[in-house]
């Protein structure tokens, strides 16, 4: 006898239906998983056969052959035991599987008792199930909420392995899973540096504020102390909350890996990654034998952090030149090619040397010009050249230590980069872009157009400092950022005159 019920399986963000077949036949005992599984799907055998002990219903003592198709697609992960399960008891008529259940899917790792484990990666699944036409899914009943994310779907929660053989077999029927409202949490709870409680720094403050407008990548150099690390994380809390689009976007991409906090099934908080320097390049980009999202991926729509960027090793740090171009990171295996989304805003910081006083005024550089040129010889011209705004940060002086003056707070500013946000949303509500940042080099001439005098301007510049024609393109987004927060239609000579402070080359 066999029988046959519908799972799905992920690859990056795309979701592939597999069809769990089970066959039982007279001969010797033996249980096979068939079709490239994983450790863990194999592992399912005795996940499954306790399982189904521990409802009270017999494990067929005869030879057991479980096929998961397509055969040529690598299924990983837990999730295989509940379909697993169900195909078995079809196949051994100790369930009968209506047609509406046919054309359903399940989902769900098993205990040894028969109850069920949440599993990742549901919402992938749960977005997907309209294109492969099945409106019906079977789940574990913690990731309930995060499925019912998506509308038009019957979710079906389940506790445990008999109740859903009892909801099979018409005896004892599991109630749909109602859409609740969302008790969204983790935006209150953030923690507050307002701008305001940061001394000084006027011009770098300036920069942060365009950086959050247009999204625009931002590095800052500065001796030990000068409040580079604090202005990066006050940057959290000038950006607004995910839209609603943007937050499925991100919350797919943490059920993914696993991440997805279990009483928050939407994330509406931008992502703020911070890996270490020791990083690895696969944790970084992502990677592993069967691909998973790295740090660029987790920071999607949100910040990626780097402090003490030359810490880094430099072949870890060519990793992001694609991504910082694309919005996209591709990762390849022998196996497979899976792509990643990596729309994040790079904030990273560095000293000037080794002992990070080489540009401080009061105290004394101990580094010989040698190690300081391979020391900043770690971040590459190509990267460098793909980082927006470069900005210096002096150390305090005493003057602007101790001044008590309340200068504009993070409150302030927020309205400001929200207003120019919204003339962004505006200007590209039929175009694939949401940021100024993101304008692609074919359209740039199209919404960042300057008068004679800007583009006379722009045209020394470039001849006097050698800029390249990414660097051409970069001075006119962030114009156009600027002239968004002073609220012009159009580029004016002192937006671009601002722009070009930014795109000096401040590692001399």
């Amino acid at each position: 006898m066999s029988a046959k019920v519908f799972s799905a399986s992920n690859i990056g963000l795309t979701s592939h239906l597999i069809e769990v077949e089970a066959d039982i036949s007279s001969s010797t005992t033996a249980f096979f998983i068939v079709g490239l599984p994983d450790a863990a799907v194999t592992e399912a055998k005795e996940r499954v056969r306790s399982a189904i002990k521990n409802c009270d219903l017999p494990f067929p003592r005869t030879k057991v052959t479980v096929n998961l198709a397509p055969a040529d697609l690598k299924k990983v992960g837990p999730s295989f035991d509940l379909p697993i399960a169900v195909a078995i008891l079809a196949a051994k008529k100790l369930i009968k599987l209506e047609n509406k259940d046919q054309q359903s899917l399940f989902i769900g790792e098993l205990s040894l008792d028969g109850s069920l484990r949440p599993v990742a990666g549901v919402l992938p699944i749960a977005s997907s199930l309209e294109k492969l036409k099945i409106k019906r899914l079977y789940l574990p009943a913690a990731n309930a909420q995060e499925a019912g994310l998506i509308e038009g779907l019957e979710i079906f929660p389940v506790k445990h392995l008999r109740q859903l053989i009892d909801h099979l077999k018409g005896e004892q029927l599991i109630a749909r899973f109602k859409k609740s409202p969302l008790k969204i949490t983790g935006q209150e709870n953030k923690t507050i540096i307002d701008l305001n409680h940061i001394k000084g720094q006027e011009q770098v403050k300036r920069a942060l504020i365009i950086a959050a407008a247009g999204y625009h990548n931002m590095l800052m150099i500065g001796p030990p102390g000068s409040g580079k690390t604090l202005l990066a994380k006050a940057l959290r809390d000038l950006l607004p909350p995910l839209s609603f689009a943007e937050s499925l976007e991100v919350t797919k991409i943490y059920s993914l890996a696993g991440l997805l906090p279990p009483a928050q099934p939407l994330i509406i908080a931008r992502p703020f990654r911070s890996p270490h320097h020791t990083s690895s390049g696969i944790a970084l980009v992502g990677g592993g034998s069967f691909p998973k999202p790295g740090e660029i991926t987790l920071a999607h729509r949100g910040i990626l952090f780097l402090d003490e960027l030359p810490e880094f090793p430099r072949a870890v740090l060519e990793n992001l030149r694609q991504p910082l171009e694309d919005g996209l990171i591709t990762v390849s295996r022998a196996s497979t090619t899976v792509q990643f989304p990596a729309r994040f805003t790079l904030i990273a910081t560095a000293n000037p040397c080794p002992c990070g006083y080489a540009t401080d005024l009061e105290k004394p550089c101990r580094c010989s010009p040698m190690q300081i040129q391979k020391y900043q010889k770690k971040i590459s011209g190509p990267l460098l050249d793909r980082i927006d705004l470069q900005v210096a940060v002096p150390r305090l002086n005493m003057r602007e230590l101790t001044d008590k003056k309340i200068t504009t707070t993070t409150k302030n500013f927020s309205e400001q980069i929200k207003i120019a946000q919204e003339k962004q949303a505006e200007r590209f509500k039929n175009l694939p872009w949401l940021y100024n940042s993101e304008i692609d080099h074919k359209k740039i001439e199209e919404f960042c157009r300057l008068d004679m005098e800007s583009e006379q301007l722009l045209k020394t510049a470039i001849v006097k400092f050698q800029l390249s024609a990414r660097s051409y393109h970069k001075i006119l987004k962030i114009s156009r950022t600027i002239a968004d927060l002073e609220q012009s239609e159009a580029i004016k000579l002192q937006h671009v005159a601002e722009a070009l402070q930014y795109r000096q080359n401040i590692l001399q």
